[in-house]
């Protein structure tokens, strides 16, 4: 049992876009994700999705509305849900929980 930083670890995210898995627990990854600017329609058949805002904020659009997920809140995006993400002004730093086999490689050291 080891106490994760979430700061230090997205100090490690060079990228305007980047994605690490800090932690797993119940076959669930914990990732941090650094998000820049818009990105393209995505849809997830297979799972639902924790994104919660720790610094900036970011608008959720789908097809029936758009929601504005600020530092601090978070938002689940159910299975099957087709949704686009835009950062309008400089970073947005995430945390995500999903299930383990749908989370990126690469993992923090």
């Amino acid at each position: 049992m080891e106490k994760v930083n979430v700061a230090q670890h997205l100090s490690r995210l060079q990228d305007s876009w980047g994605s690490l898995v800090v932690g797993e627990m119940n076959d669930t990854s914990i990732k941090l994700e650094k998000l820049q600017g818009e990105y393209p329609w995505q849809q997830n058949d297979q799972k639902d999705e924790l994104l919660f805002v720790v610094k900036g904020r970011l608008l959720l659009m789908y097809h029936e509305r758009n929601i504005w997920v600020e530092a601090g809140e978070f938002i689940v995006v159910p299975k099957g849900v087709s949704y686009k993400l835009f950062i309008p002004n400089g970073d947005c730093h995430l945390l995500a929980i999903e299930p383990k086999k749908y989370a990126a490689l690469k993992r923090c050291s």
